[in-house]
């Protein structure tokens, strides 16, 4: 009877499996309540066990490393909203979907959420401006979606990007500061209307808005000084 053979891991898998384990160390160090230029080298190499001249096979420094951590975290995201785009839904519960998918993603990436929300305002620069890049990404996706809700002639393409901006702020917010401080495993419906409400608040505003009205009025303002 012959013996059954062992399956060797190859080289590239040991590179990506080490890779990940890298990116993985970052984000429980941040979940440890630290910003990401606080965490050093060594802490990383330490949490997953390799010497920190082994960390340079995979990363230039730890400054790209976070902006893979970056680039992953919303390439997640993105793609939640992207299956819900795909799906036709009633206008009326687009909203509530939506919500209910930011919170799916908080829930399942817990991690990644707490690095976005905690390094948008953190100490290095670049991984800051990658943020905000990838926040303008789905400030223009978004915008495009209400583009299709909203009557043309009163909006104008950089309102739908203020909306959107609105609207994508006030679910981080709504998120940070109730979903993040509650138990894993708790029921979720009482945050989902409380958001969908707040989303459906600014969206009831946004229907008396028109761009050239307000434009015009920005134009007399700036002329005469006054409100």
């Amino acid at each position: 009877m012959s013996r059954p053979q062992k399956r060797h891991r190859s080289h590239s898998d040991t590179v990506i499996n080490t890779r990940q384990a890298l990116l993985e160390a970052v984000l429980e160090l941040i979940s440890r309540d630290k910003s990401f230029d606080a965490i050093s080298l060594r802490e990383v190499t330490r949490e997953v066990g390799i010497t920190p001249g082994a960390f340079y096979r995979h990363f230039p420094d730890m400054n790209t490393l976070g902006l893979e951590l970056v680039t992953t975290s919303f390439s997640t995201l993105r793609a939640m909203l992207i299956t819900v785009r795909a799906n036709p839904i009633p206008e009326e519960l687009i909203i509530r979907r939506s919500v209910e998918t930011f919170i799916t993603y908080v829930r399942a990436h817990r991690r990644q959420f707490q690095f976005i929300a905690r390094e948008s305002f953190g100490g290095v620069a670049c991984i800051r401006e990658a943020i905000n890049d990838e926040f303008k990404q789905l400030e223009s996706e978004l915008a495009r979606d209400l583009s299709r809700l909203v009557t043309h002639d009163n909006w104008s393409e950089s309102d739908l990007r203020m909306l959107a901006n609105l609207m994508i702020r006030s679910m981080i917010q709504i998120v940070n500061q109730q979903l993040m401080a509650r138990p894993r495993g708790e029921d979720d419906d009482e945050l989902i209307v409380l958001a969908e409400k707040q989303l459906r608040l600014i969206a009831l505003g946004a229907n008396s808005w028109q761009s050239n009205q307000n434009k015009a009025l920005s134009d007399d303002t700036s002329k005469t000084g006054k409100p």
